[in-house]
């Protein structure tokens, strides 16, 4: 009897299986409010060199529409002119040089941003970007350290110390005295995702049995949906990055509670030679499931399967570009997953840029996140090597068509082809 028999006599997706998959399934929404967060903490508003106004201005009566319409004025953003005597501003026939007297910034959408607060615009507007790229790194390092960590320790005691991280270096984001606190913070916000994303997957679909494993994988992804669209809404509600921050990350110490009611992998268990350990897990799911079974016969059966199954020889990452077939296949996602994740967060974090109101499109893009996960359930059972190929030539044609756009309907345009493509790579997750 190996462990997904032992899964189809307790019940494979029982009421201990769907207790489990709410302690999985809540994590996801935040996981998703700190992955898109830098949406709205690091946007750049419309701003103005001071040094560029004319002396009578005030801050109050600053006009920002300057800086768009047809008669746009962007240089007054960045830049002064050099024999400024209080009324020129650069453009008006003196040569231009970089802003030395700091920057006002329209409160109109945010009251704080992180690049307000910091100046991150003009020459300095490349720190953002490098901040968000310093996180996703964050993402790569936890995956790799918390993936091993959790084959040696156990998925639970890994998921249990990543929300912790994300917790309380999330809050002290919310209090980073500069950029560079922040960003190292931020690093270490990126690490703890990777933690929670991987082995709360693994910890429910180990426990899954094999007609509702799928089923089960995809329920994750929902509520990382949730999150996206939820998120808006904080926004809309929070304007100051540092309040948001906060409100995003301080709920997070809640999962303390999961120290009592997150259960370990009997699979895991059971690999390890912890075989006692394991059939009280198991018990208490047969129990909760209304099917208790036999804890004498099983558990010989248990400890035979373990003798037999247990392999003695270690594996790593190496292993799956050991052979050539499994180099191939392994090559293959690989390249998969870097497009796939290139263009998901290329527009995620990006939608600033699409020239609409903020909080709605990232509404929008959340709402879209939904049909395209319902799709893979009809999709999957069918013909995976089917779906991948159809999801990826709808998103690859969509993203080529935008190259097409018009000028004059560019922004509408955009919108819906990126909402085509977004939703077609999201299906390929």
């Amino acid at each position: 009897m190996n462990f997904d028999e032992i899964l189809s006599r307790i019940g494979g997706f029982g009421k201990f299986q769907k207790l489990l998959y709410v302690w999985i399934c809540i994590p996801q929404i935040f996981l998703a409010f700190h992955m898109l967060v830098s949406v709205f903490t690091g946007a750049v508003p419309p701003h103005l060199c001071r040094s560029a106004w004319p002396s009578a201005d005030t801050p109050d009566t600053l006009n920002f529409s300057l800086l768009s319409g047809p008669d746009s004025r962007p240089e007054l953003s960045c830049t002064m002119a050099s024999n400024h005597s209080g009324a020129a501003a650069a453009g008006d026939g003196h040569p231009a040089v970089s802003c030395q007297g700091g920057w006002e910034y329209s409160t109109e959408t945010f009251q704080s941003t992180i690049a307000t607060e910091w100046d991150l615009v003009c020459s300095n507007a490349s720190l953002n970007n490098v901040g968000s790229s310093i996180y996703m790194f964050g993402l790569l390092v936890g995956a790799v350290l918390f993936g091993h960590l959790a084959d040696k320790y156990g998925r639970r005691i890994i998921i249990l110390i990543s929300l912790a991280i994300q917790a309380t270096f999330g809050v002290a984001a919310a209090f980073a005295p500069n950029f560079y606190v922040y960003t190292a913070l931020r690093f270490m916000v990126g690490t703890s995702i990777s933690g929670v994303i991987m082995n709360a997957f693994v910890l429910g679909t180990e426990w899954t049995g094999l007609r509702k494993r799928m089923l089960a994988g995809i329920i994750t992804d929902y509520f990382f949906g949730f999150g996206y669209i939820i998120l808006a809404g904080v926004a809309y509600l929070i304007r100051d990055w540092r309040k948001l921050q906060l409100a995003i990350s301080a709920p997070g110490f809640l999962f303390i509670i999961y120290i009592w009611v997150l259960p370990k992998s009997a699979r895991w268990l059971m690999a390890n030679d912890r075989n006692e350990e394991a059939w009280e897990v198991i018990l208490k799911a047969a129990e909760m499931n209304g099917n208790p079974i036999s804890k004498d016969l099983e558990m010989c059966q248990v400890y035979q399967t373990d003798e037999k199954s247990v392999l003695k020889k270690k594996h790593s990452f190496i292993d799956l570009v050991r052979t050539p077939t499994m180099r191939k296949r392994s090559l293959i996602v690989f390249y998969l997953w870097f497009v796939n994740v290139l263009v998901y967060y290329g527009l995620s974090l990006n939608i600033s840029d699409f020239g609409m109101n903020i909080f709605l499109t990232q509404m929008i893009f959340g709402l879209v996140e939904m049909p395209a996960r319902t799709i893979t359930l009809f999709t999957l059972n069918r013909s995976r090597k089917f779906s991948q190929l159809a999801f990826l030539v709808v998103g690859g044609t969509a993203c080529l068509l935008t190259t097409c756009i018009p000028n004059g309907t560019y922004t509408l345009c955009q919108q819906t082809f990126c909402l085509l493509r977004k939703s077609q790579f999201q299906g390929i997750f």
